[in-house]
């Protein structure tokens, strides 16, 4: 199938679409200020212990075996599929006591699970006061890259474009952030990095978009309706959109399937961004940059 030859009708859809979107970002906003996220340990600080098994044990079992050693509400949960489990408890105020209890966890797994080849992979401990502060960094990167991009935005496209884009950004970042909010998945600093790279897959898709509508406007404003140049514009760059989020998601599917851990919780929220950010260059971006033109200041 020649897509160059295509001429697919995308923004018939947008009247129905692009409200849905709009309604789902400030949605998803309450929803992260009523829910908040679950921090992993590099935000929430305290003591995580990964353990690896030979034979089949439940989490129940593990969380016993961690309350008998003296610890309360520890959180366990499965990891991968190969019989790995984390295990999160909180972290003593003095480090020579903490160090103690992880010693003392340390034990009491292996003497519980002395039949099931237990194997204790990782021990982690990061302070609460750590933890806030590496959160506190990750929200600034976040910020402070959304700030450049304004700049170059501002630089790049008038008054009628920039808006759109910003917007754009605005909807994959929030909706990326919702589900993990919703979903109750972990946060941590895989997740801001890939959140970051979301917000660059999410504007080069909107540029090359922006671009190509910018020059068929030049090329055709006197032939055609602004809405027809940018339905012929999105057909355009239709062949590059799905060979780019194609290929990356190839790539990320390939990380979630293969890999385990802070990687595959990389993967996930990539892929997320990846669909997301490529919906709304089409669904989002362009029937605002739509709206945009309708008002005689924008022309």
């Amino acid at each position: 199938m020649n897509l160059k030859k295509r001429n697919f009708n995308f923004l018939e859809l947008a009247k129905t679409l692009t409200p849905i979107s709009m309604v789902l970002s400030f949605v998803g906003l309450i929803t992260l200020l009523i829910l908040g996220f679950t921090y992993g340990i590099d935000f929430a600080g305290g003591n995580e212990v990964q353990i690896q098994f030979e034979k089949q044990v439940t989490a129940e079992a593990i969380r016993n075996a961690v309350q008998s050693s003296g610890m309360e509400s520890p959180l366990v949960q499965s990891f991968g599929e190969n019989n790995e489990f984390i295990i999160r408890v909180e972290m003593a105020d003095d480090e020579n006591e903490n160090a103690k209890r992880l010693t003392l966890l340390k034990n009491s797994l292996e003497s519980h699970f002395k039949d099931k080849g237990g194997h204790i992979r990782r021990m982690d401990s990061i302070g609460p006061q750590i933890g806030k502060e590496l959160r506190r960094n990750g929200v600034l990167a976040i910020l402070y890259s959304l700030l450049m991009i304004l700049i170059y935005l501002g630089l790049r496209f008038d008054i009628k474009y920039a808006p759109s884009a910003v917007f754009c950004l605005f909807h994959d970042t929030i909706i990326t952030l919702a589900i993990f909010s919703i979903f109750n998945l972990e946060v941590n600093a895989q997740t801001l990095a890939a959140v970051l790279a979301i917000i660059g897959y999410s504007l080069n898709d909107t540029i090359v978009t922006f671009d190509r509508i910018r020059e068929n406007h030049l090329l055709l404003q006197n032939k055609k309706p602004f809405f027809d140049i940018c339905n012929q514009s999105l057909n355009d760059v239709l062949s590059r959109t799905l060979l780019t989020s194609v290929t990356t998601l190839l790539a990320v599917g390939a990380m979630w399937v293969f890999a385990d851990g802070a990687i595959r919780d990389f993967a996930f929220t990539l892929a997320i961004g990846v669909v997301v950010g490529t919906y709304s260059s089409i669904y989002v971006a362009t029937p605002l940059l739509i709206f945009m033109n309708r008002f005689k200041m924008f022309q």
